[in-house]
């Protein structure tokens, strides 16, 4: 795998979409983590202890409009009286 992974060991009972919530915020990215682990069973949960391999997903670049105005550096003056 040329991306950069990180390992996740299994616990009793743990589920392709338990481990992408935990990873990716998202249960529907499982499709990345079956894909990146050939290895594994298609199993509806797992036993403990596998490794399972998590591709990261680089960060998208947040424009200052998708931030909470605290983060934004604006001073909230723009209609301020002078």
């Amino acid at each position: 795998m040329s991306e950069s992974v990180l390992r996740h060991l299994t616990r009793e009972g743990d589920r392709w979409d338990l481990i992408a919530w935990r990873y990716y915020g998202n249960p529907l990215e499982i499709a990345r983590l079956i894909a990146a682990n050939p290895h594994l069973p298609a199993a509806e949960q797992f036993a403990a202890n596998l490794t399972v391999f998590v591709p990261v997903i680089p960060a998208k670049p947040q424009t200052q409009a998708d931030m909470p105005p605290w983060l934004r550096g604006d001073n909230g003056d723009d209609d301020a009286d002078a």
